[in-house]
């Protein structure tokens, strides 16, 4: 049962118990890949909350998490929460300077950090004992419940927050979603819980609407196929387009009738994958569209209507001079609001996009800043990557202007700078053509697997 959603705050605890961690005792919430039931999990949170507390959290205070996917994770998120205490979400990933860059700014009481990781690279949940260490001894600088640092796919992060009211909202629009997971059920998930996706689409929801989830033992195509077969209840699996890619080239070694959809977040699916992984499996390949800062926004889980979405319950979005606009009440940055970016209860996405007056369905056409002139003719970088994309033997790409449109490919190594020039000479007309084409064996991802568009970035990974 919800607590009114204006009712939660940072210093209100209560919704944790009462929207995450109800439910049966004997309810399994969680398999990795031991079931972990809630009777079992509340008791974890407890003890964690004791620790935390005993670590120097107050009431409206911030804790520090720096651990991988983990139950370690998940236990002193959610009592972080239950403590009355702000949590501030920081990829394992990133450096110590830009760790400590975070923590200058945001001042936690408390930070976690892993002692001990076990399992290896390629686990999605690690094995970790944390070690808690008392920071500073101020309160949260804002009242948020949450607080992330967005992808930076195209430049420096941004620092974002979310209250408990919004994190509650957005759990109750997923809830009324067509095609989401439903008690009983199981999500294999795969994105990071630290950020906005794995965190309320897949850990946050799956709580509140008693549906287990299930992080496969490996990040690899058969270790996902495993998770799936493991059980016989329906199975929706989420993740992000570099997900997609791994099940579209693994094959079933049986049918599996529990695989009910894949559900992905993140980026514009090219349609040469999304064929690729529906020939290969035939089941629906749904669609999210969301931010850090607000969440879920537009979805279509069924597949019926890519490229476009419809929007999430709840949400108002409006298209305005080609320019996405999204229904936000408060800034959803910490620190001063820059107002270009948010004003009067609206959020400019810098995503371009339409939207269809009759049917309300939201088409995105990539950001903003992928319009340049070249000789005085506009030319949509967004449509010169589809084309790239779009070739036969190229895995992913990223086309940038750098004094000229440049084209970074991803290849399955059969195809030559030559090859790739001959095929876009019959394909683009020569002022949209990439002027300098770099093979790469790898592009450059950001810890939420978003292909980085940062020139020097780009530029640093072919040499």
């Amino acid at each position: 049962m919800f607590r009114a959603a204006e009712e939660s705050s940072v210093s209100d605890p209560g919704w944790v118990d009462d929207v995450l961690l109800g439910g049966p005792a004997t309810d399994v919430c969680l398999r990795l890949p031991e079931p972990v039931r809630r009777d079992a999990l509340r008791r974890l949170v407890a003890d964690a909350q004791a620790r935390l507390t005993a670590a120097g959290l107050r009431p409206g205070g911030a804790v520090a998490l720096r651990l991988p996917p983990s139950l370690s994770y998940v236990v002193n998120l959610l009592a972080t929460w239950r403590g009355g205490g702000q949590a501030v979400l920081l990829d394992h990933r990133l450096t110590d300077y830009e760790v400590d860059a975070a923590l200058r700014r945001l001042g936690p009481q408390v930070v976690v950090t892993p002692a001990h990781v076990g399992g290896g690279a390629l686990r999605v949940f690690a094995d970790v004992t944390e070690e808690l260490s008392g920071y500073c001894d101020r309160p949260a600088g804002s009242g948020h419940a949450v607080v992330q640092l967005s992808s930076g796919s195209t430049g420096p992060s941004k620092v974002i927050g979310r209250t408990a009211a919004d994190l509650v909202a957005e759990v109750r629009r997923y809830t009324l979603i067509d095609g989401v997971a439903r008690p009983g059920e199981r999500i294999i998930l795969l994105p990071s819980m630290v950020h906005v996706l794995g965190l309320v689409g897949g850990l946050l929801y799956g709580l509140h609407a008693r549906v287990e989830l299930v992080p496969p033992q490996r990040l690899s195509g058969d270790a996902v196929l495993a998770a799936i077969a493991a059980q016989d209840t329906p199975a929706t699996v989420l993740g992000v387009p570099f997900h997609i890619g791994l099940l579209a080239s693994t094959r079933p070694p049986t049918p599996l009738p529990q695989f009910t959809r894949m559900t992905t977040g993140g980026e514009l699916v090219p349609a040469a994958v999304a064929r690729a992984f529906q020939d290969r499996h035939g089941v629906p390949l749904g669609n999210m569209y969301g931010m850090t800062e607000v969440g879920v926004i537009g979805t279509d889980l069924h597949g019926r209507h890519r490229p476009a979405v419809a929007p999430a319950p709840g949400v108002e979005v409006r298209e305005v001079a080609g320019e996405l606009w999204v229904s936000c009440p408060e800034s959803p940055y910490v620190g001063l609001s820059d107002p270009t970016r948010w004003s009067d209860g609206w959020l400019r996405t810098r995503d371009a996009g339409v939207v269809d007056p009759g049917t309300g369905l939201v088409t995105v056409r990539g950001r903003l800043d992928s319009q340049v002139s070249v000789g005085g003719l506009k030319v949509d970088l967004t449509e010169v990557e589809a084309t790239v994309t779009a070739l036969p033997g190229v895995s992913a790409a990223v086309v940038v202007y750098d004094g000229g449109i440049a084209a970074y490919v991803q290849t399955d190594g059969t195809l030559t700078e030559g090859d790739l020039d001959e095929l876009l000479t019959e394909r683009l007309a020569g002022y949209k053509r990439p002027r300098v084409l770099r093979l790469l064996s790898q592009l450059p991802r950001t810890t939420t697997g978003k292909l980085v568009r940062s020139t020097e970035a780009l530029r640093a990974a072919t040499s």
